[in-house]
């Protein structure tokens, strides 16, 4: 391998140890939003900020009385995955846990809780009402504190929807159905009757609200805040991007107000989890994300068009809310039902071409083996499949060199310090036995994004978490639970924090394993003649191994398995090339190398 050629791997090896480090050595701090009032979400303030055509554009503040207390009256909700309650008080759905996930891997861990009352150290909540038009006040819609009463159900289950009602004592008496799936999607029908004497105007909207002092994630390469789609567009705003009301009043309009002419659908997401609103398939309505100063609350709300309802007359409309995990399975159910782009609510980055078809190829596998551990390794072997051809040439290509290296020293010794020389010499050399020096470039490149690609898929599928594999690796999608500093836990002591600088040096068993495999498959390639770029290689190993100490189980799992079969296949095809690998003459003879240069 020439030294441009050899450069160029360089090069791309170092850019990647730079990527590792930064990203380990500067994380982005977390975001942490403080609240130190407790307010409330409501309908728009402003009557003309109704979602009636025409759409004015505007997204004024959403502000509302106090938070529920403690005792006021609620309607539990009980369904395979869901747990919860709906407060009577505004009819929101504020308290939600998922059944299914807990917090720790350990099933005696509490369960994840997705939705908290405004009285909760994380207010997160949905909230649903009618926007006034025409004479009507907000006095006459129901609102945050709407005193809702029970007038069919008693507690909602997936066959057992409940019915609100309210009396404005005006003429208007609202009513407010809500059903609900065996997975995580609402459904909320809303109507109103007229009983006045007169036609009226009013707008139904649906709101997602969560207050301040959120706990996120803060990684750069996972997105948390708003997603939505709109007439086919997929959006992505960071809580940091979100226009206040001192920017709306600034520029007349936020950005983030889209009318959406057909489907759509808007909220926030989280790692694993997400709420969003989403209006019927082919309906129109306004697509709104914006941020409330007073009381540090953050909206996405959904505003459908105005409707007038004639004295006698009852008009309704229906506004579903998908509360719960982002499981691939039920959003792609839920997608192929017409909620178009469902599956794209998960983040899967710029890498999309290549993150999703890994995923949907590695739940797959996992479905049909029934561990997500062995699902990697076989996921692993097929990518090596596939890459066979590029690989098959470079590892010829490595054992021509291989055989070469003799007459390459001779033309070494004759050129002297003529560089030019020696290249022109190397290249008549190559020609000669057909060997192509940058064949073994292209294999390794062709790693680089599916690595990354891979870590995506680990990083932000729910499939991964708390996935077991065997003995003590029980959950993929964090490091290598075991220690070298307390001796793989004979020691009775606890290794450091993950977030602690020194848990660099607090190597598992997979990490070790994985620093391993890479020396030996070093060992089967042609060694630098450069004394420097000899050692960056020789100590590259040792390198890869702390900086992945602290990533992922799954993705060194992968990162094994590739280079068992890299080394297995480089080796195989090497013998059968004529050349026979001497791994063990080639370690000796490195440590005797390494010892006459520390002399």
């Amino acid at each position: 391998m020439d030294e441009q050629n050899r450069n160029l791997i360089l090069a791309t090896v170092l850019s990647f140890l730079v990527i590792l480090g930064w990203m380990f050595f500067f994380p982005p701090a977390e975001s942490t939003m403080t609240d130190d009032q407790v307010t409330d979400a409501s309908a728009p303030a402003d009557p003309a900020a109704a979602p009636a055509p025409p759409a004015s554009g505007d997204a004024a503040s959403l502000s509302g009385p106090e938070a529920v207390s403690a005792d006021a009256p609620r309607l539990a909700i009980d369904t395979p995955s869901l747990s919860g309650s709906i407060a009577l008080t505004g009819g929101r759905i504020d308290e939600l846990s998922l059944k299914n996930y807990h917090v720790e891997v350990d099933e005696s861990s509490p369960l994840v809780e997705l939705l908290n009352p405004v009285a909760s150290d994380t207010p997160y909540y949905a909230l649903f009402g009618w926007a006034p038009g025409g004479d009507l006040a907000y006095e006459d819609v129901p609102g945050a504190s709407t005193p809702w009463e029970i007038e069919e159900g008693e507690t909602l289950t997936p066959d057992s929807p409940v019915t609100l009602s309210w009396d404005n004592g005006n003429g208007l008496i609202f009513r407010r159905t809500i059903s609900i799936d065996e997975d995580y999607m609402f459904t909320v029908d809303q109507t109103v009757e007229n009983t006045t004497d007169g036609t009226v105007r009013l707008a139904p909207y649906g709101t997602v609200a969560r207050h301040g002092d959120l706990d996120l994630t803060g990684f750069f390469i996972l997105h948390e805040g708003v997603v939505r789609m709109s007439d086919s567009e997929l959006q992505e705003l960071d809580y940091d991007d979100l226009p206040d009301l001192d920017q709306i009043a600034r520029e007349g309009a936020p950005a983030d107000v889209i009318e959406v002419i057909e489907n759509g659908w808007i909220g926030f997401t989280d790692k694993y989890w997400m709420t969003t609103l989403i209006p019927t398939p082919g309906t129109a309505f306004t697509s709104v994300a914006k941020f409330v100063p007073d009381g540090e609350i953050y909206q996405t709300e959904a505003r459908l068009p105005t409707q007038e309802v004639a004295p006698g007359e009852t008009s309704g409309t229906s506004l579903r809310l998908f509360a719960g995990a982002k499981e691939w399975e039920t959003i792609l159910d839920y997608q192929q039902q017409g909620i178009e782009r469902f599956t794209d609510s998960i983040d899967w980055g710029w890498f999309f071409f290549l993150t999703k078809p890994i995923f949907v190829v590695l739940h797959w596998l996992n479905g049909v083996i029934g561990n997500m551990g062995w699902a990697i390794i076989v996921l692993t072997l097929g990518i090596k499949a596939l890459l066979f051809p590029l690989a098959y040439k470079s590892y010829v290509s490595m054992a021509k060199m291989k055989e070469l290296q003799p007459e390459m020293e001779k033309l070494k010794e004759k050129a002297g310090d003529d560089r030019q020389k020696l290249q022109q010499g190397m290249m008549e050399l190559y020609k000669k036995n057909k060997v192509n020096p940058a064949a073994g470039c292209l294999p390794i490149l062709m790693q680089i994004p599916i690595f990354f690609s891979l870590y995506k898929v680990i990083f932000v599928t729910l499939e991964l978490r708390h996935a077991p594999w065997l003995l003590w690796i029980d959950d993929l999608s964090a490091p290598d639970p075991t220690s070298i500093l307390n001796l793989f836990g004979l020691l009775p002591y606890a290794p450091p924090d993950p977030t602690s600088i020194f848990a660099i040096l607090s190597l598992g068993v997979l990490p070790i394993l994985l620093g391993i495999s890479m020396w030996l498959q070093q060992k089967l390639n042609p060694a630098p003649a450069d004394a420097t770029q000899a050692m960056i290689f020789a100590w590259m190993p040792w390198v890869f191994m702390f900086m992945l100490g602290s990533f992922a189980s799954g993705l060194v799992l992968y990162w094994i398995a590739n280079n068992t079969i890299t080394f297995t296949q480089q080796y195989l095809i090497m013998r059968s090339q004529g050349y026979k690998p001497d791994v063990l003459g080639n370690i000796f003879r490195s440590f005797r190398r390494q010892k006459s240069d520390a002399k």
